[in-house]
């Protein structure tokens, strides 16, 4: 399940998203800009082949900004909760809140800059992990693979019934 909806949001609609803006031509109307200008390139795009697919594309993103505020939310509020205890899911909230707020006042760009700070500030720590627990994920795989080749997971086989 876990890999099936990146394939399904990367590959599938990417996919199909950029080859309706390639076929439609919407590409060239459009010049280097800013994010909201592909929002606008996409609408276009799809709507010179459905006529009101704009409106649905634009339902489809609201929808999308409101299940992306409500599962990062979740999950640093989760990371808060761990990190420093049941006492900072309040803070959390009220900080997630601010920025929210700030997120709608701030121009997209200056919010887009800021959100891929984040995520980037989220990736040093990762990294760090995977580095640090290699040794372990190294000696965990060894074992499971010993462990295979001796047998161990070999499903029993039942009898049938006479």
């Amino acid at each position: 399940m876990a890999l099936l909806e990146p394939f399904i949001d990367t590959i599938v609609v990417c996919t199909m998203t950029g080859l309706v803006v390639v076929v439609t031509g919407a590409y060239l109307d459009v010049g280097e800009g800013t994010f909201s200008q592909g929002v606008v390139m996409t609408s276009r795009a799809f709507g010179t082949v459905i006529e009101w697919f704009p409106i649905v594309l634009s339902l489809a993103v609201i929808l999308f900004a409101y299940s992306t505020m409500i599962s990062w939310s979740y999950y640093g509020e989760r990371c808060a909760t761990w990190l420093f205890g049941d006492r900072a899911t309040v803070p959390y909230r009220i900080i997630f809140l601010f920025f929210v707020f700030f997120g709608a006042v701030f121009k997209l760009g200056h919010v887009l800059d800021f959100s891929d700070l984040m995520i980037l500030g989220m990736a040093f720590p990762n990294m760090f992990g995977a580095v640090l627990l290699s040794g372990k994920v190294k000696r965990a795989l060894d074992d499971y693979w010993a462990r295979h080749k001796a047998g161990e997971f070999k499903a029993k086989r039942r009898r049938k019934a006479a």
